[in-house]
């Protein structure tokens, strides 16, 4: 299933996220040298409609053609064949960044053996660091995310954004797994198709290149803004919703992504649910817990806040919410950014 190769296939730079399939078998490994040989491990097309890592990646190897890259790069391209046809996954698939990690859904997957090769290989090679590239489907800032608490991880997250996710949920994902061979992160760039976030991601790559050392002192308080995903919304599968037509379970507000990164106060309307009926978010928090009475509530047919926080992720894609989920919760609280200091200086190598 995994094919591994020591120099970029002819013809892959000519071709767009929808083309690859034509010279890459699958998933594929590309390790390519640099002047510093412990390479930077980059990850794209992990969901096959999220295409700013490749087009960044190709950007950036196109650049480099001619010289050499200032350090190793072993590039993952991963579901080139949802990327073929713009989607997260196909029918039968699983989800690409849900199988880094053992869990009960992703154990016995030749999926998730694969991801096993790629992060023992990486090892062996002593990886720098890992980034891992994404788009999202709603209005959000461009932004990192981490899974450990420690001052290189913010430290790489803070290269790309001010703003630094810290989340224990979803499992399974790709910097879970690499969180624990060296500074991992997730970068999200914005939609698909914005150039700003193709950009972005290609000057990120390339600083992260560049760098000789991941710096281990704390980063300043002034420069991250570190928010924590405390809960995850989804829709159940059995509920209709939209975000416009009335003939649904659930409708929400238009527009809906919006809100992102906001911090919503108690009684915002989020939208409405049909007339006696009694479908409600299904709100699970870090350690899988029903916890949808302690955000929502639902009065006079209106969908309501009950406690201040911050969403992020939230779409209007109607496909995207069924593959994944409506949206994440996240709270910033100075205290969580205290303690989250006090762990990284217990967790940071000294």
């Amino acid at each position: 299933m995994l094919h591994v190769v020591e120099n970029l296939p002819e013809g892959l730079l000519e071709r767009d996220a929808t083309r690859l399939h034509e010279v890459l078998p699958g998933p594929t490994l590309i390790h390519l040298p640099g002047r510093r040989p412990e390479p930077l491990f980059v990850s794209a097309l992990l969901h096959g409609n999220e295409d700013a890592g490749w087009l960044a990646v190709r950007a950036l190897l196109k650049k480099y053609a001619t010289k050499g890259l200032p350090r190793a790069l072993s590039l993952f391209i991963g579901n080139v064949q949802a990327a073929r046809y713009r989607q997260r996954f196909l029918p039968g698939q699983p989800d690409y960044n849900r199988i880094w990690t053992a869990t009960p859904e992703s154990k016995d997957l030749p999926e998730h053996r694969m991801m096993l090769e790629v992060i023992e290989m990486m090892r062996a090679r002593k990886v720098f660091a890992g980034v891992d590239i994404h788009n999202n489907t709603g209005v959000n800032p461009h932004y990192a995310c981490i899974r450990k608490l420690d001052h290189r991880f913010f430290h790489l997250a803070t290269l790309f954004s001010r703003i630094v996710v810290f989340f224990r949920k979803p499992e399974g994902v790709q910097i879970e797994a690499f969180s624990q061979l060296c500074p991992a992160v997730t970068v999200e760039c914005g939609k698909s198709g914005e150039i700003h976030g193709v950009e972005h991601a290609l000057g990120y790559i390339e600083a992260c290149l560049h760098l000789s050392e991941i710096p281990e002192r704390p980063v300043a308080p002034h420069d991250i803004d570190l928010f924590h995903t405390v809960a995850v919304v989804k829709v159940p599968t059995d509920t209709s919703f939209s975000f416009g037509d009335a003939d649904v379970d659930l409708r929400f507000v238009e527009g809906l992504d919006q809100l992102n990164f906001r911090e919503l106060p108690v009684d915002t309307t989020l939208g409405w649910v049909r007339p006696e009926s009694d479908v409600r978010l299904d709100v699970r928090d870090e350690q899988g817990n029903e916890v949808s009475d302690r955000y929502f509530v639902v009065r006079n047919g209106e969908i309501r806040t009950v406690s201040p926080f911050m969403p992020s992720m939230l779409t209007v894609d109607a496909q995207a919410v069924r593959q994944d989920c409506l949206c994440y919760l996240m709270e910033r609280h100075k205290e969580f950014y205290d303690a989250a200091m006090q762990q990284a200086a217990k967790d940071t190598p000294a």
